[in-house]
């Protein structure tokens, strides 16, 4: 066998690194679970787009045709957003495990080059969500047999689906092979890619809204926008040959091939951070290196030690509230979301206050911030809560904790007030931009006469506020509670999981799927139901900030109803909004009484777990 192929197969193929991961994780049951969900999902998606969008009766070849087309883009859709949520969980294990120091002195002791190490790592874990890939292969056949679904475009989605998976798992890998985060850091690519998604998302629509509606700057940044501009043409059109003959090479394929840009940015970005991990590996472990400590001091015998605090009545609850932001690192990146979430609602009603803003972007905006700040912070609140029992599980801090007078009631207690007294400053981000706008419309636009719109509800024109002036009571009683609700589902998948990551897996499933099925109930409900509507509208606070801002959708059923009206919207909201507030607080209160009557029983079960 020549070197040069034997060189290659020893980098990926035959990579001890890449055999190791693949065998090992191909035995494990949770694979196997989240490989028959994900046909699952895409089955169920797939058969009930093709029942219920053909319909029945004798159907012609366009009919067909149609229904094929949909079906291809639902699953399309859903295929990239499971890919993007199933890769961390997948990547998972290259921060969690190998960014144990202890990991990587063993692996950098061992025959094997940097390039093996990093590449071992990265293609043993990207097998798993690649075969996920090519086994929905089959269902994309079937639409087919409909038409309306081109091989190329089937195609052209898996190739934007791979190479998402890639650059999740080169950023995993990077992540690792620096040592930048640790096994509870997991959680941060929810955060990050959501955030990502969310912002590129609301200023591709923006950019759209102000110009042409078609291709911007940001579709090939983005693997939902360019799957968009692939299966959507006409809706999401490319520039016209002639402008696009008028501009330079990169721009020109910038613009005109959003799906083969992505491809290429997403590649070409991995590729280099893969390049960098590489050349990195050996260095950073031949360098060592220590932890700052904030707030550590030395005294005159060289001894580190750190002045004392005050401490709540409460030790649990001060620690979580107070330690957790004690390094400079969490204390910059939670003051900065602060200032620029505070900021950025006062620059909205500036702008449109100056005129530079219509009233339709200044409530775009409005939804849009309020939306990415709200799942931002639940996606925090998760990340938090579920770490918090079983991180000290994990480092043997629980066994110290269960030895102190401390009771369980008290430990829970203090858990929960603790994550929400560390939650509220960022609390006040979403609740203040609603606040803000509610009393800028409550004033009339500082009496310019700006608060009132001008929208159409059914098939009149009416006067409604910018934002409802209610929303300055809807908006804490509608968010602080359901944020308080992801804290406690968070502590209790904690509290019951064996591991960090497990826990945080389930709290995000159980949040995920209760939020959207009362999150879609609530939409439909506000949109049509007349009365309780948008009383119903108020369980999740997504859709109670959207009644709030956009009241002639969000509550379209009760301002369109011949015995509603716009007092009658704002007087459900605040019945919504204050039943909601108690539904979430009896269910926080029962979770946590059944939590303190099994917590000896759980704790005991998983002793010495680690």
């Amino acid at each position: 066998m020549p070197p040069a192929v034997r060189w290659l197969l020893r980098l990926a193929p035959l990579n001890p690194i890449c055999v190791r991961l693949v065998q090992g994780g191909s035995r494990r049951l949770r694979h196997f679970y989240i490989r028959t969900g994900y046909l699952g999902v895409l089955t169920a998606a797939l058969l009930w787009a093709l029942l219920f969008g053909a319909g029945g009766g004798s159907l012609s070849y366009t009919e067909l045709a149609n229904a094929g087309a949909a079906a291809f883009s639902l699953v399309a859709y859903l295929q990239i957003g499971l890919i993007c949520i199933l890769s961390p969980v997948f990547m998972a294990g290259a921060i969690a495990q190998e960014a144990n120091p202890r990991t990587w002195d063993i692996l950098l002791t061992t025959p094997l080059s940097a390039g093996q190490i990093v590449l071992g790592n990265l293609l043993g874990r990207l097998v798993f969500v690649l075969a996920l890939l090519f086994s929905s292969l089959p269902l994309f056949a079937i639409t087919q047999y409909f038409g309306g679904a081109p091989a190329s475009s089937i195609f052209a989605s898996y190739a934007i689906a791979a190479c998402a998976a890639m650059l999740v798992g080169a950023i995993a890998i990077t992540l690792s092979v620096n040592r930048l985060a640790g096994r509870r850091a997991v959680f941060a690519f929810y955060v990050c890619a959501v955030s990502y998604i969310a912002v590129t998302w609301a200023v591709d629509l923006w950019l759209r809204s102000r110009g042409s509606g078609g291709v911007t700057w940001l579709t090939p940044l983005n693997p939902f926008l360019a799957l968009e501009a692939l299966l959507a043409p006409s809706g999401y059109p490319t520039p016209d040959p002639a402008v696009l003959g008028t501009m330079a090479w990169p721009a020109r394929l910038w613009f005109g091939s959003p799906v083969l840009s992505w491809c290429l940015a997403s590649a070409g970005l991995s590729v280099l951070m893969v390049a960098a991990s590489t050349a990195m590996v050996r260095r950073i472990a031949a360098a060592g290196g220590t932890l700052w400590r904030a707030g550590a001091v030395t005294d005159a015998a060289g001894d580190r030690r750190r002045p004392s605090r005050t401490v709540w009545h409460n030790p649990v609850a001060w620690r979580e509230a107070a330690a957790r932001a004690g390094s400079v690192r969490k204390i910059a990146a939670r003051w900065s979301f602060i200032a620029a979430g505070w900021g950025w609602g006062v620059l909205m009603l500036g702008l449109y206050h100056a005129g530079a803003w219509t009233a339709a972007d200044v409530r775009f905006a409005l939804v849009a911030t309020v939306w990415a700040e709200i799942a931002v912070i639940c996606l925090i609140a998760i990340n938090m809560a579920s770490t918090a029992v079983s991180r000290e599980r994990e480092d043997g801090t629980l066994d110290l904790l269960l030895i102190t007078p401390i009771t369980a009631g008290a430990y829970l207690g203090g858990k929960l007030r603790g994550l929400i007294s560390f939650l509220a400053p960022m609390l006040s981000v979403p609740i203040g931009t609603v606040v803000l706008a509610s009393l800028y419309a409550m004033t009339d636009g500082l009496g310019s006469g700006a608060g009132v719109v001008t929208v159409r509800v059914g098939a009149a024109m009416m006067d409604l506020p910018l934002v409802l002036p209610e929303g300055a009571l809807v908006a804490p009683l509608t968010i602080v509670p359901f944020v308080a609700f992801c804290v406690i589902v968070g502590l209790q998948w904690s509290l019951k999981s064996k591991g960090t990551l497990a826990a945080v897996t389930r709290t995000f499933a159980m949040v995920a799927v209760l939020a959207g099925v009362i999150g879609a109930c609530g939409w439909q409900a506000g949109r049509e139901i007349p009365l309780v509507g948008p009383a119903l509208a108020c369980l999740n606070p997504g859709t109670a900030a959207f009644a709030l801002i956009r009241p002639e959708i969000g509550a379209a059923g009760t301002l369109d109803a011949p015995t509603g009206g716009r007092g009658i919207v704002q007087l459900s909201l605040l019945i919504g909004a204050g039943a909601s507030a108690v539904i979430y607080v009896l269910v926080i209160a029962s979770l946590r009484a059944s939590m303190v009557r099994t917590f000896d029983q759980t704790v005991r079960r998983l002793a010495g777990t680690r």
